[in-house]
């Protein structure tokens, strides 16, 4: 299936929100948020939320700086 990812199209196998982030290899990340349809989707949701085809989904990783 395809989804867009922070503006890029990107085939994935995955069902979930939780299985794209691991197929990313964003999963061990706790400083990732996500959001759709601009709207944070919680990680304790991430596992059941059900991917769709040209779904649009953003990635965001908190950064400390100065």
């Amino acid at each position: 299936m395809k989804v867009v990812i922070n503006d890029k199209p990107q085939e994935t196998s995955a069902k979930t929100l939780a299985e794209l982030v691991k197929e990313l290899g964003l999963n061990d990340q706790p400083t990732i948020a996500v959001a759709i349809g601009g709207q944070v989707v919680a990680r304790s949701s991430w596992a059941t939320y059900a991917l769709t085809e040209n779904l649009s989904v953003l990635m965001i990783r908190a950064a400390q700086g100065g």
